[in-house]
């Protein structure tokens, strides 16, 4: 069996405290996660973001090399993929 995707682990294991995610294109942001979950290596979670009233999906990629971070508007009916975790750590 394959390993758990270890960007995935470290948010899983940080949770339910506020963890700052640096996607791929250099952002870097403070996420509390609403849940967190693994169904064998995938690995789902909800998270909202400060100053930010929009809600915020992570999932593993088809390969469960990557964690990609997707974001829904209020006002918006579609989810806009917004990038790649490249790393996780504590907020606090």
């Amino acid at each position: 069996m394959a390993d758990l995707n270890p960007i995935a682990k470290r948010i899983h294991n940080l949770t339910p405290k506020p963890v700052r995610l640096t996607l791929a294109d250099g952002t870097e942001a403070v996420f509390e996660m609403a849940w967190t979950e693994f169904f064998q290596q995938e690995f789902q979670a909800e998270a909202t973001r400060e100053d930010d009233d929009a809600d915020y999906r992570l999932v593993s990629s088809e390969d469960n090399d990557a964690v990609l971070v997707g974001r829904q508007a209020v006002d918006e009916d579609e989810w806009s993929m917004i990038g790649a975790v490249e790393s996780v750590e504590a907020a606090e």
